[in-house]
Protein backbone atom coordinates (compact mmCIF):
# COMPACT_ATOMS: atom_id res chain seq x y z
CA UNK A 1 0.00 0.00 0.00
CA UNK A 2 1.78 3.73 -0.61
CA UNK A 3 1.78 6.10 1.43
CA UNK A 4 1.23 10.02 1.49
CA UNK A 5 1.75 12.72 3.43
CA UNK A 6 -0.52 15.75 3.13
CA UNK A 7 0.60 19.05 4.52
CA UNK A 8 -2.34 21.39 4.64
CA UNK A 9 -4.69 17.96 4.61
CA UNK A 10 -7.85 20.49 5.82
CA UNK A 11 -7.81 22.65 2.87
CA UNK A 12 -9.64 22.98 0.14
CA UNK A 13 -7.14 21.27 -1.89
CA UNK A 14 -5.92 19.24 1.06
CA UNK A 15 -9.13 17.46 1.30
CA UNK A 16 -9.33 16.54 -2.50
CA UNK A 17 -6.33 15.42 -2.95
CA UNK A 18 -6.63 12.71 0.61
CA UNK A 19 -10.18 11.37 -1.77
CA UNK A 20 -8.18 10.71 -4.80
CA UNK A 21 -5.49 9.11 -3.04
CA UNK A 22 -8.08 6.77 -0.62
CA UNK A 23 -9.89 6.21 -4.21
CA UNK A 24 -6.20 4.68 -5.46
CA UNK A 25 -5.47 2.96 -2.32
CA UNK A 26 -3.25 4.75 -0.55
CA UNK A 27 -2.56 5.38 3.10
CA UNK A 28 -3.33 8.88 3.96
CA UNK A 29 -1.40 10.75 6.74
CA UNK A 30 -2.36 14.16 6.87
CA UNK A 31 -0.47 17.26 8.73
CA UNK A 32 -2.77 20.20 10.36
CA UNK A 33 -1.37 23.25 12.14
CA UNK A 34 -1.65 23.06 15.76
CA UNK A 35 -5.03 24.74 16.52
CA UNK A 36 -6.81 23.95 13.38
CA UNK A 37 -8.44 20.91 15.46
CA UNK A 38 -12.17 22.62 15.02
CA UNK A 39 -11.44 23.72 11.77
CA UNK A 40 -11.95 20.01 9.84
CA UNK A 41 -15.09 20.50 8.22
CA UNK A 42 -13.77 19.61 4.82
CA UNK A 43 -12.33 16.68 5.81
CA UNK A 44 -14.73 15.03 8.67
CA UNK A 45 -15.98 12.36 6.26
CA UNK A 46 -12.49 10.84 5.76
CA UNK A 47 -11.44 11.47 9.68
CA UNK A 48 -11.77 7.54 9.87
CA UNK A 49 -9.95 6.41 6.87
CA UNK A 50 -6.90 8.56 7.40
CA UNK A 51 -4.35 9.58 10.46
CA UNK A 52 -4.25 13.03 11.04
CA UNK A 53 -1.28 14.25 12.81
CA UNK A 54 -1.16 18.66 14.54
CA UNK A 55 2.46 20.56 14.31
CA UNK A 56 4.12 23.64 13.09
CA UNK A 57 5.94 23.42 9.41
CA UNK A 58 7.94 25.62 11.55
CA UNK A 59 9.61 22.84 13.83
CA UNK A 60 12.39 21.09 11.44
CA UNK A 61 12.33 17.98 13.95
CA UNK A 62 8.84 17.27 14.15
CA UNK A 63 8.84 17.12 10.14
CA UNK A 64 11.73 14.79 10.71
CA UNK A 65 9.84 12.39 13.28
CA UNK A 66 6.64 12.51 10.85
CA UNK A 67 8.52 11.18 8.19
CA UNK A 68 10.28 8.70 10.36
CA UNK A 69 7.48 7.10 11.96
CA UNK A 70 5.47 7.16 8.68
CA UNK A 71 7.82 6.39 6.10
CA UNK A 72 5.68 7.99 3.10
CA UNK A 73 6.16 7.33 -0.86
CA UNK A 74 4.84 11.24 -1.43
CA UNK A 75 5.01 13.74 0.22
CA UNK A 76 2.59 16.71 -0.79
CA UNK A 77 3.11 20.32 0.81
CA UNK A 78 -0.30 22.24 0.57
CA UNK A 79 -0.01 24.30 4.09
CA UNK A 80 0.56 28.10 3.17
CA UNK A 81 -0.75 31.57 4.43
CA UNK A 82 -2.99 31.73 1.52
CA UNK A 83 -5.95 34.23 2.25
CA UNK A 84 -6.50 37.34 0.35
CA UNK A 85 -6.57 39.27 3.11
CA UNK A 86 -3.00 38.22 3.90
CA UNK A 87 -1.23 39.04 1.13
CA UNK A 88 0.47 41.89 2.75
CA UNK A 89 0.02 40.67 6.45
CA UNK A 90 3.18 39.99 8.93
CA UNK A 91 5.51 39.25 5.49
CA UNK A 92 7.79 37.77 7.75
CA UNK A 93 5.71 35.08 8.76
CA UNK A 94 4.31 34.54 5.25
CA UNK A 95 7.82 34.49 4.86
CA UNK A 96 8.54 31.18 7.23
CA UNK A 97 5.92 29.24 6.16
CA UNK A 98 5.37 29.83 2.30
CA UNK A 99 9.27 29.66 2.44
CA UNK A 100 11.48 28.87 4.53
CA UNK A 101 8.93 25.76 5.66
CA UNK A 102 9.35 24.56 2.05
CA UNK A 103 13.19 24.06 2.62
CA UNK A 104 12.83 22.64 6.12
CA UNK A 105 10.22 19.58 4.34
CA UNK A 106 13.13 19.18 1.54
CA UNK A 107 15.93 18.70 3.85
CA UNK A 108 14.17 16.35 5.96
CA UNK A 109 13.52 14.10 3.17
CA UNK A 110 16.83 14.08 1.97
CA UNK A 111 18.27 13.05 5.31
CA UNK A 112 15.14 11.10 6.32
CA UNK A 113 13.54 9.44 3.33
CA UNK A 114 15.64 10.31 -0.02
CA UNK A 115 13.52 8.18 -1.96
CA UNK A 116 10.34 9.96 -0.89
CA UNK A 117 8.25 11.91 -4.14
CA UNK A 118 7.61 15.93 -3.20
CA UNK A 119 5.25 18.08 -4.88
CA UNK A 120 5.12 21.37 -4.01
CA UNK A 121 1.79 23.51 -4.18
CA UNK A 122 3.64 26.35 -6.09
CA UNK A 123 1.32 29.61 -7.23
CA UNK A 124 0.75 32.00 -10.18
CA UNK A 125 1.09 34.89 -7.76
CA UNK A 126 4.98 34.20 -8.08
CA UNK A 127 4.27 35.63 -12.07
CA UNK A 128 3.20 38.88 -10.55
CA UNK A 129 3.57 41.42 -13.03
CA UNK A 130 4.41 39.34 -15.54
CA UNK A 131 5.58 40.82 -18.82
CA UNK A 132 3.49 38.39 -21.28
CA UNK A 133 0.39 36.16 -21.35
CA UNK A 134 -0.31 33.33 -20.97
CA UNK A 135 2.07 32.42 -18.59
CA UNK A 136 4.04 29.51 -19.01
CA UNK A 137 7.04 27.58 -17.03
CA UNK A 138 9.46 30.03 -19.31
CA UNK A 139 7.95 33.30 -18.08
CA UNK A 140 10.20 35.40 -16.06
CA UNK A 141 9.01 35.70 -12.46
CA UNK A 142 8.05 38.85 -11.15
CA UNK A 143 5.97 38.55 -7.81
CA UNK A 144 4.68 41.57 -6.44
CA UNK A 145 3.48 40.33 -2.73
CA UNK A 146 4.84 38.80 0.00
CA UNK A 147 3.24 35.65 -0.73
CA UNK A 148 4.23 35.64 -4.39
CA UNK A 149 8.12 36.16 -2.99
CA UNK A 150 7.64 33.84 -0.21
CA UNK A 151 6.06 30.99 -2.79
CA UNK A 152 9.31 31.85 -5.39
CA UNK A 153 11.92 30.96 -2.73
CA UNK A 154 10.38 27.63 -2.10
CA UNK A 155 9.96 26.93 -5.58
CA UNK A 156 13.62 27.60 -5.93
CA UNK A 157 14.75 25.31 -3.14
CA UNK A 158 12.44 22.89 -5.05
CA UNK A 159 14.69 22.89 -8.38
CA UNK A 160 17.89 23.55 -6.17
CA UNK A 161 16.87 20.11 -3.89
CA UNK A 162 15.68 18.36 -7.47
CA UNK A 163 19.47 19.36 -9.06
CA UNK A 164 22.05 19.18 -6.67
CA UNK A 165 20.77 16.51 -4.49
CA UNK A 166 19.10 13.88 -6.49
CA UNK A 167 15.25 14.55 -4.70
CA UNK A 168 12.21 13.97 -7.04
CA UNK A 169 10.85 17.30 -6.52
CA UNK A 170 8.29 18.64 -8.43
CA UNK A 171 6.85 22.37 -8.32
CA UNK A 172 2.84 22.91 -9.49
CA UNK A 173 2.27 26.05 -10.27
CA UNK A 174 -1.10 26.51 -9.55
CA UNK A 175 -3.52 29.00 -10.93
CA UNK A 176 -6.84 30.19 -9.81
CA UNK A 177 -9.01 26.83 -8.45
CA UNK A 178 -12.18 26.80 -6.88
CA UNK A 179 -14.80 24.45 -5.35
CA UNK A 180 -17.78 24.54 -2.83
CA UNK A 181 -14.69 24.03 -0.08
CA UNK A 182 -12.92 27.52 -1.16
CA UNK A 183 -12.90 29.64 1.94
CA UNK A 184 -15.50 32.44 2.52
CA UNK A 185 -13.02 35.34 1.78
CA UNK A 186 -11.86 34.44 -1.93
CA UNK A 187 -14.14 36.67 -4.29
CA UNK A 188 -15.53 33.53 -6.05
CA UNK A 189 -16.83 32.10 -2.76
CA UNK A 190 -18.31 35.50 -2.00
CA UNK A 191 -19.90 35.63 -4.96
CA UNK A 192 -21.55 32.06 -5.02
CA UNK A 193 -22.96 32.49 -1.06
CA UNK A 194 -24.10 35.74 -1.92
CA UNK A 195 -26.17 34.49 -5.15
CA UNK A 196 -27.54 31.76 -2.46
CA UNK A 197 -28.30 34.06 0.38
CA UNK A 198 -30.11 36.65 -2.12
CA UNK A 199 -31.65 33.56 -3.76
CA UNK A 200 -32.97 32.75 -0.36
CA UNK A 201 -34.04 35.85 0.70
CA UNK A 202 -31.67 36.63 3.37
CA UNK A 203 -29.61 39.21 1.70
CA UNK A 204 -30.38 41.99 -0.91
CA UNK A 205 -27.14 43.24 -2.35
CA UNK A 206 -23.33 41.79 -2.95
CA UNK A 207 -20.74 44.59 -2.63
CA UNK A 208 -17.38 43.94 -5.00
CA UNK A 209 -14.12 45.84 -6.08
CA UNK A 210 -13.52 45.76 -9.85
CA UNK A 211 -15.91 43.16 -11.60
CA UNK A 212 -13.27 43.44 -14.40
CA UNK A 213 -10.66 41.22 -13.16
CA UNK A 214 -9.72 38.50 -14.76
CA UNK A 215 -8.55 35.05 -13.52
CA UNK A 216 -7.63 31.88 -14.77
CA UNK A 217 -10.34 29.80 -12.36
CA UNK A 218 -10.06 26.10 -12.51
CA UNK A 219 -11.90 23.32 -10.54
CA UNK A 220 -9.93 22.05 -7.30
CA UNK A 221 -10.49 18.52 -7.40
CA UNK A 222 -8.83 18.95 -11.11
CA UNK A 223 -5.77 20.58 -10.02
CA UNK A 224 -5.02 17.91 -7.70
CA UNK A 225 -5.20 15.04 -9.94
CA UNK A 226 -2.62 17.02 -11.77
CA UNK A 227 -0.37 17.23 -8.77
CA UNK A 228 -0.89 13.39 -8.13
CA UNK A 229 -0.17 12.80 -12.12
CA UNK A 230 3.71 14.85 -11.41
CA UNK A 231 4.59 12.23 -8.60
CA UNK A 232 3.55 9.23 -11.27
CA UNK A 233 5.55 10.79 -13.98
CA UNK A 234 8.98 8.93 -15.11
CA UNK A 235 11.23 12.53 -13.86
CA UNK A 236 10.52 15.39 -11.76
CA UNK A 237 9.89 18.72 -12.81
CA UNK A 238 7.69 21.67 -12.87
CA UNK A 239 4.44 22.14 -14.64
CA UNK A 240 2.34 25.24 -14.55
CA UNK A 241 -1.63 23.85 -14.04
CA UNK A 242 -4.82 26.09 -15.48
CA UNK A 243 -7.24 26.18 -17.80
CA UNK A 244 -5.94 28.33 -20.42
CA UNK A 245 -9.15 30.89 -20.79
CA UNK A 246 -9.81 33.51 -18.58
CA UNK A 247 -12.66 35.07 -17.39
CA UNK A 248 -13.91 38.41 -15.35
CA UNK A 249 -15.32 38.34 -12.48
CA UNK A 250 -18.00 40.06 -13.96
CA UNK A 251 -18.73 36.77 -15.96
CA UNK A 252 -18.32 35.04 -12.93
CA UNK A 253 -21.33 36.84 -11.64
CA UNK A 254 -23.30 36.60 -13.82
CA UNK A 255 -23.55 32.90 -14.47
CA UNK A 256 -23.72 32.42 -10.80
CA UNK A 257 -26.90 34.93 -10.85
CA UNK A 258 -27.92 33.72 -14.32
CA UNK A 259 -28.38 30.20 -12.75
CA UNK A 260 -30.71 31.18 -10.23
CA UNK A 261 -32.79 33.04 -12.58
CA UNK A 262 -31.61 36.44 -11.87
CA UNK A 263 -29.22 39.19 -13.42
CA UNK A 264 -26.34 40.35 -11.38
CA UNK A 265 -26.79 44.11 -12.42
CA UNK A 266 -29.92 43.91 -10.35
CA UNK A 267 -27.76 43.06 -6.96
CA UNK A 268 -24.30 43.61 -7.56
CA UNK A 269 -22.48 47.13 -6.14
CA UNK A 270 -19.07 48.42 -7.23
CA UNK A 271 -16.98 49.64 -4.24
CA UNK A 272 -14.44 51.59 -5.51
CA UNK A 273 -12.43 51.66 -2.40
CA UNK A 274 -12.19 47.83 -3.04
CA UNK A 275 -10.37 48.02 -6.55
CA UNK A 276 -7.23 47.06 -6.98
CA UNK A 277 -4.49 48.51 -9.70
CA UNK A 278 -4.85 46.74 -13.09
CA UNK A 279 -2.78 44.32 -14.12
CA UNK A 280 -0.67 44.93 -17.17
CA UNK A 281 -1.11 41.70 -18.31
CA UNK A 282 -3.76 39.17 -18.03
CA UNK A 283 -3.22 36.35 -14.83
CA UNK A 284 -3.68 33.23 -17.59
CA UNK A 285 -1.74 29.73 -17.40
CA UNK A 286 -0.17 27.77 -20.12
CA UNK A 287 -1.41 24.26 -19.47
CA UNK A 288 0.47 22.75 -22.39
CA UNK A 289 2.89 21.10 -20.97
CA UNK A 290 1.09 19.45 -18.23
CA UNK A 291 -1.08 18.35 -21.27
CA UNK A 292 1.93 16.80 -23.65
CA UNK A 293 3.98 15.00 -20.98
CA UNK A 294 1.64 14.23 -18.00
CA UNK A 295 -1.65 13.73 -19.77
CA UNK A 296 -3.45 16.61 -17.89
CA UNK A 297 -6.71 18.11 -18.78
CA UNK A 298 -9.12 20.32 -16.72
CA UNK A 299 -12.51 18.54 -16.83
CA UNK A 300 -14.58 21.15 -15.19
CA UNK A 301 -15.57 24.08 -17.64
CA UNK A 302 -15.74 27.60 -16.19
CA UNK A 303 -19.51 28.18 -16.18
CA UNK A 304 -20.12 24.58 -14.67
CA UNK A 305 -17.81 25.39 -12.08
CA UNK A 306 -19.52 28.29 -11.04
CA UNK A 307 -22.85 26.38 -10.97
CA UNK A 308 -21.29 23.37 -8.71
CA UNK A 309 -20.73 26.02 -6.54
CA UNK A 310 -23.83 27.89 -6.11
CA UNK A 311 -25.74 24.93 -5.80
CA UNK A 312 -23.69 23.50 -2.91
CA UNK A 313 -24.32 27.34 -1.36
CA UNK A 314 -28.12 26.86 -2.27
CA UNK A 315 -27.80 23.36 -0.40
CA UNK A 316 -26.22 24.23 3.08
CA UNK A 317 -28.99 27.17 3.34
CA UNK A 318 -31.63 24.80 3.17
Amino acid sequence: MPRALITGINGQDGSYLAELLLDRGYRVVGLMREGAGERTSRIDHLKTRIDLVTGSLLDEALLRRIIEDYRPDEIYNLAARASSRQLFVDPVLTGDFNGLAVARILEAIRTVRPGARFCQASSSEMFGDAGEAPQSEATAFRPINPYGVAKLFAHGMVRSYREHFGVFACSSILFNHESPRRGPDFVTRKISMAVARIKKGSASSLELGDLDAVRDWGYAADYMHAMWLMLQAESADDYVVATGESHSVREFCAVAFAHVGLDYRDYVRVDPGARRAAERVPRIGDPSKARKILGWRPTVPFEDLVRIMVDADLAALS
